[in-house]
């Protein structure tokens, strides 16, 4: 459900990048106050492993469409909600700069649809007062499901509200919401069984983490956060260099909706203005577009060598700044204090 430029006014894709730097100082300023040094390495691989299980879109039977997770909610269950919302910005931050999966100018509006929804109102409204001091894999698995369908589809009714607001006439306002919100039912469906599995494992193998996270009091110093670190660095690797060889081809819901509509996946970007400005800055940032390489070697293996390439770099990059921030709020923690 990546944005792009062209689906934007100038006026409402600043507009949002304005409220959405404004969460992130916001995060920002409430995990100096709490943060646990041991969160930063653990925050730092499930950003990864977000960016590579991003990669993977997986088929909606019977649409011709496709879908991948937000993954908004694993970060916020795991992390609490002020990491989490600065990992899925660090997420799309990387996305958008050197793979050109999303367009700069709808960053702010990506950010806000994919990560205030998850991890400020659905997270704290939501799922953790259902699930509470619940210890029930039964009861995790449904709550899971129900808070990624309904962040979801507060994300896809955003992505038509800020068209509409952007005066996108080739996307009528009633058309769209009804193809927008029924696809992503079905990709919120299939996106919570992703998550209640990732949940359900972090509560068997460290319940102490999801415990200390639920009731916001720090981890008790003995909790080890080392297996899981790792558990989540391999699945980066593998899931970005490996499993992404298998992401379906078919378009995401968002182009799928737009395709239904006008006959294209997107609409025709701006030749003038910021949103040229925006377009030309990505060509010199995006050094793997649409995450491939140049082709090298034998036709058969060229796309899932690159593929791979791009995972693992992308995975990386997104790993080093997620450290670069929690290192920077720990500076200015100690500094104060």
């Amino acid at each position: 459900m990546h944005m792009a430029d062209a689906l934007l006014s100038p006026t409402v894709g600043a507009t949002f990048w304005a409220v959405t730097l404004a969460a992130i100082g916001y995060a920002s300023k409430k995990l100096k106050e709490q943060i646990d040094d041991k969160m930063i390495p653990l925050m730092g691989v499930l950003g990864a492993f977000i960016f590579a299980a991003q990669m993977i879109n997986f088929t909606i039977p019977g649409t011709g469409s496709s879908g991948h997770i937000g993954g908004g909610m694993i970060l916020a269950i795991i992390l609490g909600p002020y990491a989490a919302f600065l990992a899925i910005a660090s997420v799309l931050t990387v996305q958008g700069l050197f793979f050109a999966d999303g367009g700069l100018l709808a960053l702010g509006c990506n950010i806000w649809n994919m990560g205030v929804y998850p991890c400020f109102i659905v997270y704290s409204l939501l799922y953790k007062p259902l699930v509470g001091d619940s210890k029930s894999p039964a009861r995790i698995f449904a709550v899971s499901i129900l808070s990624v369908v309904i962040a979801l589809q507060m994300g896809a009714f955003s992505v038509v509200m800020e068209t509409m607001m952007s005066g996108k006439s080739e996307l009528p306002f009633g058309t769209f919401i009804l193809l927008m919100q029924p696809i992503h039912l079905a990709i919120g469906i299939i996106e919570g069984f992703i998550t209640a599995g990732v949940i359900n494992y972090v509560r068997s193998a460290r319940p102490e983490l999801l415990e200390s996270i639920g009731a916001s009091r720090p981890l008790n110093p003995a909790v080890s956060l080392k297996h899981a670190v790792i558990t989540f660095l391999v699945l980066a690797v593998v899931t970005g260099g490996v499993l992404s060889w298998f992401a379906s081809t078919h378009p995401d819901g968002l182009e799928w909706s737009i395709k239904k509509i006008t006959g294209k996946t997107e609409l025709a970007s701006p030749e003038h203005g910021i949103a040229l400005i925006s377009k030309k800055i990505q060509e010199k940032t995006a050094f793997l577009p649409d995450y491939h390489v140049p082709p090298v070697g034998r036709e058969q293996s060229k796309e899932e060598i690159g593929t791979s390439i791009a995972g693992i770099i992308g995975a990386g990059m997104v790993l080093g700044l997620i450290l670069i921030i929690g290192a920077g709020i720990r500076f200015v923690r100690r500094r104060h204090s």
